[in-house]
């Protein structure tokens, strides 16, 4: 290792390394550090990773940025605002968060279906639709096209729509799986979406 001081502060160079992998460290290079130090970095990176696949997160946070970014920059600084579309902003989101609160602590598993719920829910918002938690995200990304009313927010709420509805499909063969007849009889009760209609 090659040792150089600038100023009162020591700076280690690790040279030993490959030239692309070469770090500056401040202070004593205890051994290890390095690994130490990536190892960090990977955990970093793959926590951000993981959380920016949230769906919540895609559709709450993302989408909104990604269209205001986009309307920003396509009016030159200029934001369009309908406000009759904000409603549907806030319905939208709060009836995915109420829905997640009310089926977490009764059916088990977690938000989404990376772990499966362990009991059926037939009543409350699922006496309705299957599918309210996923239905909330729709009607955000509804209100997020007529709020800006921007074309880039209806092509990704129809790219969302048909994504959700794949993952209904998956999640519908799973939910059989587990549940049996019990599901099957709730399927042909309720609807998949909108009651009555869809």
């Amino acid at each position: 290792m090659i040792r150089s001081d600038i100023g009162r502060l020591g700076i280690l160079q690790c040279s030993s390394l490959p030239p692309h992998d070469g770090v500056l460290l401040f202070g004593p290079a205890a051994p290890g550090r390095h690994q130490q130090m990536q190892e960090k970095l990977k955990t970093a990176r793959d926590r951000t990773l993981h959380w920016l696949r949230r769906t919540p997160v895609q559709t709450f946070i993302l989408c909104p940025l990604i269209v205001i970014v986009f309307e920003l920059v396509l009016h030159q600084g200029r934001l369009m605002f309908v406000p009759w579309g904000a409603p549907l902003l806030v319905w939208g989101y709060l009836q995915y968060l109420c829905v997640g609160s009310y089926r977490l602590p009764r059916a088990g598993g977690t938000a989404g279906m990376d772990i499966p719920p362990e009991r059926m829910i037939t009543q409350g918002p699922y006496r309705f639709t299957r599918n309210p938690m996923y239905l909330g995200h729709l009607i955000f990304m509804f209100g997020l096209t007529l709020t800006f009313w921007s074309w880039l927010a209806f092509v990704i709420f129809i790219g969302r729509a048909y994504w959700f509805h794949q993952r209904v499909l998956h999640d519908e063969v799973r939910l059989e799986k587990i549940f049996g007849a019990e599901y099957a009889a709730y399927r042909a009760q309720v609807r998949r979406w909108i009651p009555s209609l869809l």
